[in-house]
């Protein structure tokens, strides 16, 4: 069973995401609020495997609220909670900022039901949300950047191999597992090896920070 912990400033739309996520199977919605601090303390002890957090909650203060439930004071043996936010159609530079607060995964608030169940069991199976807005919206962030460098990392490219190089680059082009492991001739529990020593090297927690590796690290150049 899949739990969420909904982290939605407007009351009606918490409403929705409960019934909506309520009533799908193998989903359970663990807690609800409308607080940045109250989020921080429910993802702490009703430990949900999603928290699905809107845009407005995760602003410039919501922001703290996504680094601290990502990277907590006290950390305990039990895995983080797996950080989804929900954004207006056209704010995906928000993501950028989320992304480097801790969040692993962004869609907009346009997605149909059946996106936004698919992508909470998707999170919750370690997997990434990355949509094509997404991606556009990390090399738009980097090509701004007056220097390139990593995420508040020091961490060199010649710690990856030339294998988990080639995975990464097709990370950031968006290829999922099976597609990397067609092109690559490769199987596809192969590329999850190298997926998750590429995360592990680079101190990334899900793919899509791993994609903004790619691109602040030079391996990736945004296109012109």
């Amino acid at each position: 069973m899949v739990s969420v912990l909904i982290v939605n400033t407007q009351s009606l739309q918490r409403l929705g995401l409960r019934m909506l996520l309520g009533a799908e199977p193998g989903l359970t919605v663990a807690g609800e609020t409308a607080s940045g601090a109250e989020a921080v303390r429910l993802a702490r002890t009703l430990r949900p495997d999603v928290v699905l957090i809107d845009a407005h909650a995760s602003g410039t203060d919501g922001l703290d609220t996504v680094r601290r439930i990502a990277h907590p004071a006290h950390p305990t043996p039990a895995p983080h909670p797996r950080i989804l936010v929900l954004a207006p159609p056209g704010h995906e530079r928000h993501a950028y900022a989320a992304l480097r607060a801790g969040a692993t995964g962004f869609l907009s608030e346009d997605a149909t039901p059946d996106e936004l169940t698919a992508a909470v069991r998707d999170m919750a199976a370690g997997e990434a949300v990355i949509t094509p807005a997404l991606t556009q919206a990390l090399i738009d962030a980097v090509r701004r950047q007056d220097t390139v460098r990593t995420a508040g990392r020091d961490v060199d490219l010649d710690t990856l191999t030339g294998r988990e190089r080639d995975v990464l680059v097709a990370v950031a082009s968006g290829w999922s597992n099976a597609e990397i492991a067609s092109r690559l001739s490769i199987a596809p529990t192969t590329v999850k090896s190298h997926v998750s020593h590429i995360l592990t090297k680079i101190g990334a927690r899900a793919r899509v920070q791993a994609v903004a590796f790619a691109y602040e690290s030079g391996l990736v150049h945004p296109a012109a």
